[in-house]
């Protein structure tokens, strides 16, 4: 039966298992996905050098509006995860940082990728596993060179801003 399944729909059962799985682990830790997903930019922006990361840039990267990214960022801070004060630069805006437990948390979001990765590859040898990423990167570079010719600009920074596309 399993053949017989469309390729794209292979790959969408394999990104929601991988994500259902992310999902439950992120629970454990008292977050959702769409909080580790403004972490995840939050450390891109802090690893950038900014010099200060505003609940804007954090809006703008996360394709959300004002009031949902301050009730996110206040969830995160009751959390521990982030520390939000006044900035330095302009007082209108809001200068958000990772705490420790954030940093922490990376470490641990590792780990449960690796979990979940030999989960989903069980069965599969050191050389078949190789050769999936060796094929993976080829089809994600694709993927941007078919992100670039088809979108506008918009959509292709939100390709870019992918790992690996």
């Amino acid at each position: 039966m399993k053949h017989d399944l469309p390729y794209g729909m292979r790959f969408s059962i394999l990104g929601r298992t991988f994500k259902r799985q992310l999902d439950e682990r992120l629970l454990e830790k008292d977050l959702t996905g769409v909080q580790l997903g403004v972490l995840k930019e939050l450390e891109r922006l802090e690893a950038s050098g900014a010099a200060e990361v505003n609940q804007r840039d954090l809006e703008k990267a996360s394709h959300v509006t004002h009031p949902t990214m301050t009730e996110i960022l206040k969830r995160l801070e009751r959390k521990g995860f982030v520390c939000c004060c006044q900035s330095s630069h302009d007082r209108r805006h809001k200068c958000i940082s990772s705490t420790e437990k954030s940093r922490q948390l990376r470490q641990e979001l590792s780990c449960m990728d690796e979990a979940i990765l030999e989960e989903l590859s069980r069965g599969l040898s050191r050389q078949q596993l190789e050769t999936l990423w060796e094929i993976l990167d080829v089809m994600l570079d694709n993927a941007f060179q078919t992100c670039k010719k088809g979108c506008d600009e918009n959509d292709q920074k939100t390709c870019r801003k992918h790992p690996g596309i």
